[in-house]
C-alpha cells in the first residue's frame, strides 16, 4: 500500500471503531502535533487507550505506531501534493463557513507559535541582527514575499540588507560570496522545504556568519544549519501556504530591533518623514475629502 496517510484515513474511515475515529479526526486536524506524540500521549489526548492507537495504526496498514508516526512526520517534511491539498481542504472545511474556518485556523497557528518559540533563540536572533555588519535574507517561491517584507523594513532601519530570492545557484552565490563572520544570514523556508535555502545557510555558516532559521518545526532541514531557530507554524494541508504566523514572527523581529536601536531609528525616520513630505510620497486624506466634496457636494 503506497497511499498518503490522509488518503488511507479517508478510505478506511467508515470501517473504524468509535475510538479509532476520534484518533483519525485528531490527526486530520492536528497531524503536526500528533507527529511528535507517543502512542500513549496520543491516546490520552483523544480519550482512548494506547492499545486503540496501536490497533488504529495497524488498521491503516502501518504495522505499528512507529510507522504511523513516521508517516505523520514525513507528511510535515514533504508536504502534500497540490491535488491532495485541494481534497484535504475540502474535506476539512466541508459545509462550514470558509472565512470563519480559515481565519480560526490561522489564529490557532499563531497560538501554537507563541507556545513553541524559544524566547532565548528569539532574543539572541535580535542581538545577532542588531550587531551584524550586513544582513542577508534568503527565501524563494511562496515565502519570497516574507523576505521582501522583512528586507523592506530592515533596509529602512539598518541600510545594510541584501534580500536573495532566486533559485539560481549561480545568482544566489554571486550575491552571497562576500558574507563573513561579521554578518548574519536569515533563511526562511516552510514545507516543501527549499534545498537552496539549506545550501545557502550552510554556505553562510561555513563562512562564520550567524545563521537564523525561520521555519515550521524541529524536523525542518533548516534546523541543522541554524545558530538561532525561530519556529512559526504554517498549514501544510491547506490549498495555500498559511504564512500568517511567520509574518507575525517577522513583525516581532522588526519591532524588537527597533526597540534595540530606538534613538537611531527615530533619527532615521525623522529624516525619512521629511523626504516623504517634500516629495509628496503619501496622499493626504484631506485631498481625498476635497475631491469627494467637489464631485458630490457637502453632506
Amino acid at each position: 500500500m503506497d497511499k498518503h496517510l490522509l488518503t488511507r484515513i479517508k478510505s478506511k474511515y467508515s470501517h473504524l471503531s468509535k475510538g479509532q475515529k476520534l484518533i483519525a479526526d485528531f490527526i486530520g486536524e492536528h497531524y503536526d502535533e500528533a507527529a511528535f506524540m507517543t502512542a500513549s500521549k496520543l491516546g490520552e489526548t483523544v480519550g482512548v487507550s494506547e492499545s486503540t492507537v496501536v490497533r488504529f495504526a495497524c488498521e491503516l496498514g502501518y504495522g505499528g505506531y512507529p510507522k504511523l508516526q513516521k508517516a505523520m512526520q514525513e507528511m510535515i517534511r514533504d508536504k502534500l501534493t497540490s491535488v491532495q491539498r485541494i481534497d484535504v481542504t475540502c474535506d476539512r472545511i466541508g459545509g462550514s463557513d470558509v472565512l470563519d474556518s480559515v481565519l480560526n485556523q490561522d489564529i490557532e497557528k499563531i497560538r501554537k507559535t507563541i507556545e513553541e518559540t524559544s524566547r532565548e533563540d528569539f532574543n539572541n536572533a535580535v542581538k545577532a541582527i542588531v550587531n551584524a555588519e550586513n544582513i542577508y535574507i534568503y527565501a524563494v517561491r511562496s515565502t519570497s514575499p516574507l523576505a521582501n517584507f522583512l528586507g523592506y523594513y530592515f533596509e529602512l532601519i539598518f541600510g545594510n540588507v541584501r534580500v536573495i530570492n532566486t533559485s539560481s545557484k549561480s545568482a544566489a552565490y554571486e550575491q552571497l560570496f562576500r558574507i563573513t563572520e561579521k554578518d548574519v544570514m536569515i533563511g526562511i523556508s516552510f514545507p516543501r522545504y527549499s534545498t537552496m535555502a539549506v545550501d545557502v545557510m550552510h554556505f553562510a555558516r561555513e563562512r562564520g556568519a550567524d545563521v537564523i532559521a525561520l521555519t515550521d518545526s524541529m524536523i525542518s532541514p533548516l534546523v541543522s544549519q541554524a545558530d538561532h531557530l525561530l519556529i512559526a507554524r504554517s498549514d501544510m494541508a491547506s490549498v495555500v501556504d498559511s504564512l500568517v504566523a511567520p509574518l507575525s514572527m517577522i513583525n516581532a523581529l522588526i519591532v524588537a530591533t527597533v526597540i534595540e536601536k530606538k534613538e537611531e531609528v527615530k533619527e532615521t525616520f525623522l529624516a525619512l518623514e521629511q523626504v516623504w513630505k517634500e516629495q509628496g510620497i503619501y496622499a493626504s486624506t484631506e485631498t481625498g475629502k476635497k475631491e469627494f466634496v467637489e464631485e458630490n457636494g457637502e453632506k
